[in-house]
């Protein structure tokens, strides 16, 4: 039997807002644990929840970047469960007016650029932490409240997706759109970015969906994509050998590379939801939701495209350029300094990536748009070859100095005395006579060698293609 999964993902986006959602503490990372709670988000009796318009205004930019319907009507609710890091034994969500509904991510497949519908975005206010310790003899759990009531914004996939590949897709292009637009930094490793899965499998070209899986405790995009090989695997020959798929919500150990039971259907939660009683419904107009769609900066799909269009660029070298929005602006910077589109594109992807840990903190980074544009107005005018310049590069990451006075300093201008050079060819050709010979019977690699010989004699310094076009000629 051929099978096709069904795939749909449920994406906890943590809003980088100041203070949690309803109530003034920091949502500061790593701070002493309970150092950042009050009687509002421990739930405590006779307090008040206060919606941060901050992390509104961040699910909304959110939801219009994602192609989504803003609800000028919207409203929280209360959906009920006990667990110990759940200090009210609900948490406030929203169930059946989403702040945000339909809209899409485009992902790139084999067959082209394919639609990955979006039900919904809600927001909803995150739990605590339990820390569980293993250590013999005090196997006890310890409780940190400071991630309560952190705004999270969550983003369901309808089930569009067909691979553990386009899954993949679908989170980068989501991650990435988020940092575009400054509302989270995603970072799964600190829980500001967090999926689980939705899976199941149906024979090929049938309509009616299998039975669903959910995958949790997923940390990184190489875990979800190979839990959801994995998941494929276990599924495909539970029903090859005749069995029957399960309801159920699994773990993913990562360690072992394997799912686990976690609860099925039955254990499933009936959260009981209900309107939250002390928060009032959201009401926002077309005007408010104009002036955050304003705010939107250029999104990564449309500027990838307008950097082929603009700049010449190949849709690679657009795609990894507009993969982190420090980067792409670091380019055009580049490029509004004087710089050739290509030439900024190519020094960029392999001396300037190279060199930063992640492309998102270009903006850091000690050689200023201007210094490496300055740098290869250098290589242009022929004052230094390509290869002094790579040096000039390392200078100038260690010392911050303008490229032309480090050329300067260290005399590395290039040399284009048509004499000068005659005389540096002249000693090598006289001092390899073997290679010369070599040339002159057809073997190519000899040329590569007198070349190399003659840039050594002149430190680098010799414009290479007069080099080139002399000694073709002094050869020949």
């Amino acid at each position: 039997m051929e099978f096709e999964p069904v795939i749909g993902l449920e994406v906890h986006v943590q809003l980088n807002t100041r203070t949690k959602i309803f109530c003034g503490c920091s949502t500061t990372f790593k701070a002493d644990p309970n150092s950042q709670t009050c009687p509002v988000c421990l739930g405590l009796p006779g307090v008040l929840p206060v919606l941060n318009e901050e992390a509104l205004r961040k699910a909304i930019m959110a939801g219009l970047a994602l192609n989504a319907t803003v609800s000028e009507y919207s409203k929280f609710d209360r959906k009920n469960y006990f667990y110990p890091d759940l200090p009210k034994a609900y948490q406030i969500s929203q169930f059946d007016r989403p702040i945000c509904s339909g809209g899409y991510i485009q992902v790139a497949t084999r067959d082209g650029t394919k639609k990955i519908g979006i039900t919904r975005l809600h927001l909803e206010e995150d739990a605590g932490k339990s820390i569980h310790s293993d250590e013999a003899g005090n196997r006890v759990s310890y409780l940190n409240f400071n991630r309560t009531g952190v705004p999270l914004a969550e983003i369901v996939s309808e089930p569009d997706i067909r691979s553990a590949d386009e899954a993949y897709e679908y989170l980068q292009n989501l991650r990435t759109i988020m940092k575009y637009l400054a509302v989270s930094d995603c970072n799964m490793e600190e829980g500001s970015l967090r999926c689980d899965v939705n899976i199941s499998l149906r024979e090929k070209g049938a309509q009616k969906f299998g039975e669903k899986v959910e995958v949790k405790n997923l940390n990184s995009f190489k875990a979800v994509k190979t839990a959801i090989e994995y998941e494929i695997h276990r599924q495909a020959d539970i029903l090859e050998d005749g069995g029957a798929i399960v309801q159920e919500t699994r773990l993913w150990d990562a360690d072992r590379g394997l799912s686990f039971s976690m609860r099925s259907k039955e254990e499933a939660h009936d959260y009981r939801y209900f309107p939250e009683p002390d928060l009032p419904p959201i009401k926002v107009g077309a005007e408010y939701i104009a002036k955050i769609r304003e705010s939107i900066p250029e999104l990564p799909d449309p500027r990838r495209e307008r950097f082929i269009a603009e700049y010449g660029l190949s849709a690679y070298d657009a795609g990894v350029l507009t993969s982190a929005r420090p980067l792409a602006d670091y380019f055009e910077s580049v490029v509004k300094h004087g710089a050739a589109a290509k030439k900024a594109s190519n020094w960029i992807q392999s001396e300037l990536l190279a060199r930063v840990d992640n492309p998102e903190n270009v903006g850091s980074f000690i050689v200023k748009p201007e210094m490496l544009a300055a740098l290869l107005a250098l290589i242009d005018n022929n004052t230094i070859s390509g290869k002094i310049a790579k040096t000039v590069f390392e200078e100038m990451i260690q010392t911050g100095a303008d490229p032309a006075l480090i050329v300067k300093e260290k005399g590395l201008t290039q040399v284009t005395d048509t004499g000068e050079i005659e005389a540096i060819i002249d000693r090598v050709i006289s001092e390899n006579p073997d290679s010369v010979s070599d040339f002159k019977n057809g073997k190519e690699r000899a040329l590569k060698f007198l070349m190399g010989q003659a840039m050594k004699e002149s430190k680098g310094k010799a414009n290479p293609q007069i080099v080139n076009e002399l000694l073709l000629k002094k050869l020949k």
